[in-house]
């Protein structure tokens, strides 16, 4: 199911050109930002409404899902006296929330929900827009694909798949180069630069995006140089499309959406498919639940095995062109890892623990490394606080 008004006139850095869809009545007085103004230059007014309303204003697909969800069980911890250290300076949890405008912020052991807030507007019923942590549902999308045969195994050729391709740049990449950045084809990703490869194709998909990236020069063998690459992730989406024969909104919601998830979620979409390097929007549980499906392996409730059976090991070891980095996931060190995205969007898994930590945010800033600081330590202290609490 689609939802779409006008054809887009606006490339967003990150992700998307644009179209509208209609939301619920209530949604309809609250002022959004136009879509002729990129998110990454919206006022921190605007980026509050507007990351809640994402898909009120941008093309969407629906992701739809089921009948039943993985329950999740109220079990409040006192955080009050929680704090964390950066530079020889003690914080409180209140503020990381308030300094980096945090709208939803969860701590989850297992199904048991430790800590759970909301701020800014933004309810448990809401959605939030993901930006690049939808890299890593493309990422779960793959190997499911895989498991499911429509992918032998990620060292085939990306041309397999994308013909277009073939007798260019992208000749002898795999799909494994894909998932570790590390194709080796040239990618400017400066945000500052309106003449980047990013401000002008992170945005495209089909065709369009086919046609740009074919004209890439090769600078380093393939699986030998990380280069964070939005447009591949977009063409990694591409690459699931071609194996599955069907939009990723549909194969989101028959692994994922029907049999875990509380609400429906929206896909952005561009030349009317899924960007797979961005903006899934869903509420804070369910991103909980994302997180759950990953530390478990993939594993439902009803033992339905959706993962190869090593699938979260291999996607979570260090790449041999970055250790810091799996297959669109960002490793934090033993066996931790991460789904991030710009502004402050994170899902934090710990398997070993079964724990999860997810902030949606407007953070002022898309990077910043005081607020990186910031967020690592504050994870520290959560995972260390609410293992003594167990």
């Amino acid at each position: 199911m689609i939802h779409r008004t006008r054809t887009a006139v606006a490339l967003l850095v990150f992700c998307l050109t644009s179209g509208s869809v209609s939301r619920a009545a209530e949604e309809d007085a609250e002022v959004l930002p136009t879509r002729d103004t990129s998110p990454l230059f919206w006022s921190q007014e605007e980026r509050i409404a507007g990351f809640r309303n994402f898909d009120a204003i941008y093309d969407t697909r629906v992701v739809d899902n089921g009948t039943e969800h993985l329950r999740l069980t109220d079990d409040p911890r006192d955080f009050s006296t929680l704090s964390y250290e950066v530079e020889g300076t003690a914080y409180p949890l209140d503020h990381y929330l308030e300094t980096f405008f945090v709208a939803g912020f969860l701590v989850a052991s297992g199904e048991r929900i430790l800590l759970e807030r909301y701020r800014l507007g933004h309810s448990e019923t809401s959605r939030w827009v993901s930006f690049s942590v939808a890299k890593s549902v493309t990422s779960l999308l793959i190997g499911a694909a895989i498991r499911d045969g429509y992918i032998e195994n990620v060292d085939e050729q990306v041309t397999d798949y994308l013909p277009r391709l073939k007798g260019g740049s992208y000749d002898g990449a795999t799909i494994r180069d894909l998932l570790q950045m590390a194709s080796g084809v040239a990618w400017n990703e400066s945000y500052t630069d309106p003449t980047s490869d990013v401000a002008l194709a992170a945005g495209l998909n089909g065709l369009a995006l086919v046609n740009y990236l074919a004209k890439l020069p090769r600078t380093a063998d393939p699986g030998t140089s990380f280069n964070y690459n939005t447009g591949e992730t977009n063409l990694a989406g591409s690459v699931l499309r071609a194996a599955i024969g069907n939009n990723a909104a549909s194969y989101l919601a028959a692994k994922m959406w029907r049999p875990l998830m509380e609400h429906p979620a929206t896909w952005s979409i561009t030349s009317d498919v899924e960007l797979g390097g961005c903006c899934i929007h869903a509420t804070l549980r369910d991103y909980a639940r994302i997180g759950l499906f990953a530390s478990r392996a993939g594993v439902l409730p009803d033992g339905t095995r959706t993962l190869p059976d090593d699938w979260m090991q291999e996607s979570t070891k260090g790449s041999p062109s970055y250790p810091g980095y799996g297959y669109l996931w960002w490793l934090w060190g033993n066996g931790r890892y991460a789904a991030n995205g710009i502004f402050g969007q994170l899902i934090w898994i710990d398997p070993h623990d079964d724990l999860v930590i997810v902030t949606q945010s407007a953070a002022p800033a898309a990077t910043s490394p005081r607020r990186s600081a910031h967020r690592n330590a504050l994870i520290d202290a959560l995972r260390r606080y609410a293992k003594a609490m167990d």
